[in-house]
C-alpha cells in the first residue's frame, strides 16, 4: 500500500527552498509524481504530488518536513489524494493543449477576468498563467509603446471552435486587446521561417499612394487602394489601374520616397530578434521590389519578392516587369521558400494586412493580420492590433528577457 499526498508550501522566496524540502523527501525514497512552482513579488508557491510507501511511514516524513517549514519561515500544507482521483488525473494526460495570449499596452483585472470567463465557458480548464512582458513601474505611464502580456496554458478541447474565436474577437474588439488562440504542439515551439507583406505592415505607408501623390494622381490611386484592401476590387485589376496612373513619373522620386519611409512600430526589433534566432525572413509583396530592397539592406531579410516597376529613359512607364505578385503568388512563394529551406509549412509564420494576403496567412502554420481591416481580422488565424509588430514575438513564447539586445 502507499499514500498520495498533495504538498503546498507557500512563503517568502529564498534560494534552497526546493533543495531543503526535496532532501528531505530524498532521505524517505519519496517519488514525486508532479512539481510545480511559481514566484510572484518574491512570494513561492511550490507543490509537489508525493507517492509515499507503506514502509516510508507518512508521520516521521510530515514531521520532518514541518520542522523544515518552520525553519524556513514558510506555511505548508498535506492534502492526502485517493488512487481514483490521481488515475482520474493521469488519464487527462494527451488531451489536447492549447495557449491563449492576452495582449495590451496595459493589462487590467477585467481583461484577465473576460479571457478567463470565455475559456472557461466553453470547457478549457487554465493549468498556468505567465506573465511575458517585463515589469512595470508604479509611475510608468500607458504610452503608445508600453506593452503587456499574459500567457495562459489551458487543457481541453472546445466544443465549438468557431464560436470560440468569435468570443475572443468580440472580447478583443470590445477591450481594446488582442487575444490570440493556439494549439500547444511541437510546430508552435519550431518556428523557422517569417514572411511579410511590406505596405502597411513592415512600413506605416502604401508605397504605390506615396508615388500617386508625386505623380498628382493621390485621390484616385488611395481610392483604388482602399477598394482593394477592403476585398471589393479584384486585386491584379486594381493594380494595373493603379500603375497605369503613374506613367511618366520621374524615377529619381522613389529614392526621395524610400528616404522617408516609416516604419512600423516594433518591425526592427522583430526582425532583429527573429534572425539572431536563425529564423529565416522574407518580403512578399504587392508593392514594389525597389523599397522591397531597401528594407532588404537595412534590416537584413533573406528573401524578397514584389513587383518590378518599368522604368525607360529615367521615366515609370506604368507597366510592371513579369509576374504580378498577387494573393495566389504569396501563397506560392510561401510554399516555395519553405520547401527550399527544408521547413515545413506548420514551422512558418506570415504576417500581412490586406485581403491580397489571407492566402499566404491561411497555409502558414501562424497567420497573423496585423492593424488589419474587419474582413481580414475575422479571416486571418490570429490578429494583433494594438500593439507593434515586435508583439509577434509573444506569440512564439519570447519573454521580454529573451529579446536580444
Amino acid at each position: 500500500m502507499h499514500e498520495i499526498i498533495l504538498l503546498t508550501l507557500t512563503g517568502e522566496d529564498k534560494p534552497g527552498v526546493t533543495s531543503a524540502i526535496t532532501g528531505i523527501l530524498a532521505n524517505y525514497e519519496i517519488s514525486i509524481l508532479d512539481i510545480g512552482q511559481a514566484v510572484i513579488h518574491n512570494t513561492l508557491s511550490l507543490g509537489m504530488l508525493i507517492q509515499v510507501p507503506q514502509e516510508a511511514e507518512s508521520s516521521p516524513l510530515m514531521r520532518d518536513l514541518l520542522f523544515k517549514a518552520h525553519e524556513l519561515n514558510l506555511q505548508v500544507r498535506f492534502e492526502p489524494v485517493s488512487d481514483g482521483d490521481y488515475d482520474h488525473w493521469v488519464e487527462g494526460q494527451g488531451k489536447s493543449r492549447h495557449i491563449i495570449t492576452l495582449l495590451a499596452r496595459r493589462i487590467s483585472s477585467a481583461h484577465i477576468a473576460r479571457v478567463t470567463d470565455i475559456a472557461a465557458k466553453h470547457g478549457l480548464n487554465i493549468d498556468n498563467i505567465s506573465r511575458l512582458s517585463g515589469r512595470v513601474g508604479l509611475d510608468s505611464k500607458v504610452e503608445s509603446s508600453t506593452k503587456a502580456c499574459v500567457e495562459f496554458s489551458v487543457r481541453g478541447m472546445p466544443e465549438d471552435a468557431s464560436e470560440l474565436r468569435e468570443a475572443f474577437l468580440k472580447a478583443a474588439s470590445e477591450l481594446d486587446v488582442d487575444i490570440a488562440f493556439q494549439k500547444d504542439d511541437i510546430y508552435r515551439r519550431n518556428r523557422r521561417l517569417v514572411v511579410f507583406d511590406m505596405d502597411s505592415t513592415l512600413i506605416e505607408a502604401e508605397v504605390i499612394d506615396e508615388l500617386a501623390k508625386e505623380a498628382g494622381v493621390g485621390d484616385q490611386v488611395v481610392a483604388i487602394t482602399e477598394a482593394a484592401m477592403r476585398g471589393e476590387i479584384d486585386f491584379n485589376e486594381s493594380f494595373k489601374r493603379r500603375v497605369a496612373l503613374l506613367k511618366g513619373l520621374d524615377a529619381s522620386v522613389l529614392e526621395q520616397i524610400a528616404q522617408r519611409l516609416p516604419m512600423t512600430e516594433g518591425a526592427e526589433e522583430l526582425v532583429s530578434n527573429l534572425k539572431s534566432l536563425g529564423f529565416k525572413t522574407a518580403i512578399l509583396s504587392g508593392g514594389f521590389t525597389y523599397f522591397a530592397r531597401h528594407l532588404q539592406q537595412k534590416l537584413g531579410f533573406d528573401y524578397i519578392h514584389a513587383n518590378e516597376l518599368d522604368i525607360r529613359d529615367g521615366k515609370v512607364t506604368g507597366e510592371v516587369v513579369g509576374t504580378v505578385v498577387n494573393g495566389e503568388r504569396k501563397a506560392q512563394l510561401l510554399r516555395e521558400i519553405a520547401d527550399k529551406e527544408g521547413v515545413r509549412l506548420e514551422q512558418t509564420i506570415a504576417v500581412g494586412d490586406g485581403a491580397n494576403d489571407l492566402p499566404m496567412l491561411s497555409i502558414a502554420g501562424l497567420g497573423i493580420a496585423f492593424r488589419a481591416k474587419p474582413l481580414v481580422r475575422r479571416s486571418a488565424k490570429q490578429a494583433i492590433s494594438t500593439l507593434g509588430l515586435d508583439g509577434i514575438l509573444y506569440l512564439i513564447g519570447f519573454r521580454d528577457r529573451d529579446r536580444a539586445g
